[in-house]
């Protein structure tokens, strides 16, 4: 299974934002995104944005990455310009493009060997976008009229694009939480832009933004627990609502918007209200060796586990020799996390009573450390 993709924006400012990085150099950026593991680097060409081709030419001089050239394109005669200043591929925003206009810029684009990221903002566009046989298929999460960002909106209408499409999460990943949530979802790659301008080195943030495994936090029973988690930069929150543990929490409690919220359950699947489900199968009156994660209904990840207050000496190797997204719970410490990530190169790593001064309450310092350790 693929990991997630990411395309690395240049962009001066954003009408919604004003001014995020009016001195950004694209040639610059254009060549250390693509260092640091961008699938594709986007420039902004149209002068809202403080952009203009001339930054596309500069950062085609700068890199062999793929360009994405992105404006508001009306005209089959623009495509041509960007196309000969070094673009491999253009935006194609259909709330500006009626279905005429759109099949014509689509046809010119392949005829100049340009790819097309046709950007959908509701249903209605993601059907039109479908219709017009587009590979690539952008989902904003951001109304262009308010500027306001519907990440749910945005996820759902990811889990509802055809999956043999190529599916890019735009606007509003500022955490690699968000980023997890659009590839649970189904997104193939995220677009971010104004997170990476805003950061005070874009590089290190485009870095922190694909960095795996994701870090959880399991067995928060307060909500001091789940602050400390999040600033330490934990990304997922786990609360188990199984009867047989010490550290059963009393609901899913708030989570800050850098984290997703996991509800754990053991023998049957309950409803409280999370962003994933872990589900394990009921062995022997306690919880079985391993799990699954659910987003909804559906299975996203495997999670490879040890049995219920059991020793597992296989524990890692089943880990190492399983396939698709791995969760590697059971065991985990500060002290030995970075062995098992060497070794596995799971997806998240999972820890929960080697971070505890007692069942259920969190030893902070422990906390961060496996934070860390995990890095």
């Amino acid at each position: 299974m693929p990991g997630l993709g990411a395309i690395a924006e240049v962009k001066r400012r954003s009408p919604s934002a004003g001014d995020l990085r009016p001195d950004a150099d694209p040639g610059e950026l254009a060549a250390g995104f693509a260092a640091a593991g961008a699938a594709a680097v986007s420039i902004l060409v149209d002068e809202r944005f403080r952009g203009s081709v001339d930054d596309l030419r500069a950062a085609r001089r700068a890199t062999s990455a793929p360009l994405l050239a992105k404006g508001f394109f009306r005209e089959e005669a623009e495509l041509a310009e960007l196309r000969k200043a070094g673009a491999d591929a253009v935006l194609l925003l259909l709330r500006d493009l009626d279905d005429r206009r759109a099949s014509a810029l689509f046809s010119r684009a392949a005829e100049l060997g340009l790819d097309a990221l046709v950007e959908a903002h509701d249903s209605a566009e993601l059907a039109r976008a479908v219709q017009l046989d587009a590979e690539v298929i952008g989902i904003n999460a951001r109304d262009l009229d308010t500027f306001e960002i519907d990440r749910d909106a945005a996820l759902e209408l990811v889990a509802s694009a055809p999956q043999d499409r190529i599916v890019v999460a735009e606007s509003g990943v500022t955490a690699r939480a968000h980023g997890a949530a659009a590839e649970l979802a189904g997104a193939d790659a995220i677009l971010v832009g104004s997170a990476l301008m805003r950061a005070p080195d874009p590089i290190a943030k485009l870095r922190e933004l694909l960095a795996r495994p994701l870090v959880k936090v399991c067995g928060l029973t307060r909500e001091q627990d789940v602050t400390v988690a999040a600033e330490a930069g934990a990304d997922l929150a786990g609360f188990i609502l199984a009867r047989e543990t010490p550290r059963r929490a009393p609901a899913v409690l708030p989570v800050p918007e850098t984290m997703l919220s996991v509800a754990v359950y053991v023998g049957e699947r309950g409803d409280a209200p999370s962003d994933l489900a872990q589900f394990y199968a009921r062995e022997h009156g306690h919880r079985a060796r391993d799990g699954v994660l659910l987003r909804g209904d559906e299975q996203v990840a495997r999670v490879v586990d040890r049995a219920w207050q059991h020793h597992d000496p296989e524990h890692i190797e089943r880990a190492r020799a399983a396939e698709g997204r791995i969760v590697l719970a059971g065991g985990l410490t500060p002290e030995n996390v970075g062995e098992a990530i060497e070794a596995v190169r799971p997806w998240a790593v999972d820890a929960s009573s080697s971070l505890e001064t007692e069942p259920g309450i969190k030893d902070h310092e422990r906390v961060r450390a496996f934070v860390a350790a995990a890095r």
